[in-house]
């Protein structure tokens, strides 16, 4: 932040005169401000008011006074001008005193974000989602997948919870393109709160993170729809005259065409995704209801592909040059996903200290994936110059050749899920438990491979035989017996004039019937207020955290399962601050800190292509992370909320017996092992050692900034930026070439424009209106990547007649427009 000073006449204006009611008398202590300021005055018992304001400059006066209509004017005035006005107040509805209720349950826990979830409907967002806002605090290198990385740990290390029950992701999505909806429906929360670790024993068996979602209760009947140019909705609520039962229903639909329309590799994309939800409830008697969640979402990706145009430039001391590949397509892909949940609980407050819950789910992902694909390349030098018959054209070929990728992959995972938990309220102690049985049915046939074929040799070139490049073959028929149970105790150790302290600590197990393996995972949480004159909490977590194999962990590259897979072991600790002042203009502003430290062992190593991870299978590597993070909240405009995140991070691994052998011949010169003209006479092992993990981002940035026009708060601005640090790149399989490559830094701007073409008084002004029952309507332009940088998500790996390997990125979405309309009732 660099500070501006500036040095200007001081131009005003007057503006004065009477707020009187409707039968024109005068009304007295009438608020008066100019929007966008903390200071103004009131009128006096005869109702007349006076202000100065900034001449040649628009700015809105706000009426304000309790059981009255807020008024609203506009004023543009020049140098030493007086305005004359008179304001008429018509009586509004009638209003309570407004009772803050503080919740600071997200101040004493470490790792505790909570989140406004009004704020997700704002974002900007190539994806619009809880998971969009959350790249703000964890970082992001691909804005098409929902997916997301957390202090250095793979996608499959994050827990997600809708009221209580966990949720699943499909597993064979390779890119995000195929991605559809996320299973949260925005429009249905209530409450959201993410645990970027440190997390209690009450939450399962993951090493990351934890996304604790609540849907809505209604208390009266709403509604919402949008329509944009990518997803469209409907989203209804609403309760019963006896009060009994509640219902709240959400249908949405998605197509992300647009999106990849644009990208490098033209063809035709016919993406699709929909998605219903339910929740009902039901409430027998004053102590005991029950809840229902369903929820039914399908998404398909076809496409037939055409051409690609890929360049990268190489610079070096001795030349520099433009490299592109031009790439002709035959054959298509057609994938579909299915998900399908449905979960019953109920709940019984035996008091008003006690309260137990039951419940019973099943979720079940079915999945598919088919490709046919075959490509035809020409690899080389590009010609820029705009002024020669060649301009775009590969004018100096070093490498042609056809590659083929076939795959006819199925996937059907059931998991079926019994539990309880409960908690008591025992003044000082707040006691919570619970146990859980788990079975996963697991059913998988993997059958793909791949042909290169360089120059007109096949790879791996063998005379006289047609070799494949990749050959996976597999079926897997697993069934898992999992228990697992937690019970932890939130004790208040004092709480004085002087200072408040809490601890919270508990313990969890995890019994797997796959490796018949126990887990008992000890974990200890306490804040600190120590009360000084600055509103300042320390807290502090350290546990043990562990996440048994599901699925992916499970099998290697040849396609094999491992079911001898222990699970990865982690101690974690965090320690921080949370600090309430006051910022600019009187505003309240909260900034957290904390550092942290994970050591992991029996680590299962994974390389990461696109949003795909390939796991190497085996409990094979020790890892570290450690980093810290800051974070700012608040108001930096009036009534508009903003965040910004700042993460510093560090994340290693060091796998086992990672060595390899460089070979010399009799000149002891290093020589490649496949040199047929040359003896071998001399070996030269090589250790790896320590390397950065897939995920390891040195630097993020984000920020979610909203602001409005000074003189009207209904037309506003909502600005999405990202930020991420170069991060490693590993040729897949390969010992040797692990961390070879880099993708450079990931950069992405999305800012979004709203109007309010409606409100709720508006609204009601005409009694035959059909948008009298409506809250608002709003309008907003959205600009997706609006500095339009080609931000690379992977690479493709492409070598020349010399048998040279080359690096082509895959680049992620352009700069992009899209129109939504937002109405509720």
């Amino acid at each position: 932040m660099l500070p501006f000073f500036g040095f200007s006449q001081n131009h005003s204006a007057t503006i004065s005169g009477h707020v009187v009611d409707e039968d024109e008398n005068p009304i007295a202590n009438v608020s008066v401000f100019i929007l966008g300021k903390t200071s103004g005055t009131t009128t006096n018992d005869s109702g007349y008011f006076k202000i100065t304001a900034k001449a040649n400059k628009a700015f809105a006066l706000i009426f304000s006074y309790s059981g009255r209509k807020t008024v609203q004017r506009y004023f543009l005035l020049n140098e030493d001008e007086k305005e004359q006005v008179t304001i008429r107040m018509e009586k509004g509805e009638k209003t309570l005193a407004e009772v803050i209720l503080k919740d600071e349950r997200d101040r004493k826990e470490a790792g505790l974000i909570k989140l406004n979830p009004k704020t997700v409907l704002q974002l900007p967002s190539a994806i619009s989602g809880v998971e969009s806002l959350i790249k703000i605090f964890v970082g992001s290198n691909n804005e098409l997948t929902s997916q997301y990385s957390v202090r250095g740990g793979s996608y499959d290390e994050n827990l997600i919870y809708v009221n209580d029950f966990e949720i699943f992701r499909p597993y064979l999505v390779s890119s995000g393109q195929q991605e559809g909806l996320s299973f949260i429906n925005p429009e249905m929360v209530q409450g959201l709160n993410f645990y970027n670790g440190g997390f209690q024993a009450k939450y399962g068996d993951k090493l990351s993170s934890v996304l604790d979602i609540k849907y809505k209760k209604p208390t009266k009947f709403e509604g919402s729809a949008y329509i944009s140019l990518l997803e469209q909705g409907i989203q209804l609520g609403g309760i019963t005259p006896n009060k009994k039962f509640t219902y709240l229903v959400g249908l949405r639909n998605r197509s992300n065409r647009n999106l990849l329309s644009s990208q490098e590799t033209k063809g035709n994309y016919v993406p699709s995704s929909t998605d219903l939800q339910a929740l009902f409830t039901y409430q027998f008697n004053p102590k005991f209801s029950a809840e229902l969640l369903g929820n039914f979402s399908q998404t398909k990706f076809s496409l037939i592909p055409q051409e690609s145009q890929l360049t990268s430039s190489v610079f070096s001391p001795l030349f520099s040059t433009a490299l592109g590949i031009d790439i002709n397509f035959d054959g298509r892909e057609k994938d579909a996903y299915k998900t399908k949940m449905i979960g019953l609980s109920f709940i019984n407050r035996l008091n008003k200290k006690t309260k137990l819950k039951w419940m019973l789910s099943r979720f079940e992902n079915d999945e598919q994936e088919n490709v046919d694909i075959t490509g035809t390349y020409l690899f080389g030098e590009r010609d820029f110059d705009q002024e020669n018959p060649t301009f775009g054209l590969i004018v100096n070929p070093l490498g042609a050749g056809v590659y083929q990728h076939w795959s006819r992959n199925q996937l059907n995972i059931e998991n079926w899920n019994v539990s309880h938990k409960g908690s008591s309220d025992l003044g000082k102690h707040a006691l919570q438990w619970g146990v859980g049985y788990d079975r996963t049915i697991i059913k998988d046939k993997l059958n793909e491979w791949e042909f290169q074929d360089s120059a007109g040799y096949a790879l791996p070139y063998q005379p006289n035989m047609l070799q494949l490049d990749k050959v996976l073959k597999s079926t897997t028929d697993l069934n898992i017996n999992k228990f697992s149970g937690y019970i932890q105790d939130n004790i208040l150790l004092d709480n004085d004039s002087n200072h408040t302290t809490t601890l919270t600590a508990g313990v969890r197990f995890n019994y797997n019937s796959l490796n018949k393996e126990l887990l008992i995972s000890p974990r200890i949480g306490a804040s600190w207020n120590p009360k000084w004159k600055r509103d300042i909490i320390f807290r502090m977590a350290v546990g043990a955290y562990d996440q048994p194999p599901f699925y992916r962990e499970l099998r290697r590259y040849d396609g094999t399962v491992n079911t001898n897979v222990k699970a990865q072991k982690s101690w974690q600790g965090v320690v921080g601050f949370d600090y309430n002042f006051i910022g600019i203009g009187g505003r309240p502003m909260r900034w957290t800190t904390e550092m942290y430290y994970k050591s992991l062992r029996d680590v299962v190593p994974y390389d990461l292509d696109n949003v795909k991870l390939r796991y190497f299978g085996e409990n094979n590597a020790k890892a570290y992370a450690t980093g810290i993070e800051m974070r700012l909240h608040g108001e930096l405009v009036p009534d508009a909320e903003s965040w910004i995140s700042i993460g510093v991070m560090k994340s290693a691994e060091n796998l086992d017996n990672d060595f390899y052998y460089r070979y010399k011949n009799a000149a002891g010169e290093f020589i490649t092992a496949q040199s047929t003209d040359q003896t071998v006479t001399d070996s030269v092992k090589f250790d790896v050692g320590w390397l950065r993990r897939p995920q390891d981002r040195r630097i993020t940035f984000g920020m979610f900034f909203s602001d409005y026009l000074p003189t009207n708060k209904n037309f506003k601005m909502y600005l999405h930026l990202l930020y991420g640090s170069n991060m490693p790149y590993n040729i897949p399989n390969a010992v040797r070439y692990r961390n070879a490559a880099v993708i450079e830094p990931y950069i992405r701007a999305d800012i979004g424009f709203s109007a309010l073409l409606l409100d709720e008084d508006k609204a009601r002004r005409r009694s035959h209106s059909p948008f009298r029952k409506f809250k608002n309507i709003w309008a907003s332009l959205e600009i997706f990547n609006i500095i339009d940088r080609p931000n690379t998500i992977s690479y493709l790996f492409i070598k020349d007649f010399s048998n040279t390997v080359y690096l082509m990125p895959n680049r992620l979405t352009p700069r992009l427009l899209n129109f939504k309309i937002v109405a509720r009732w």
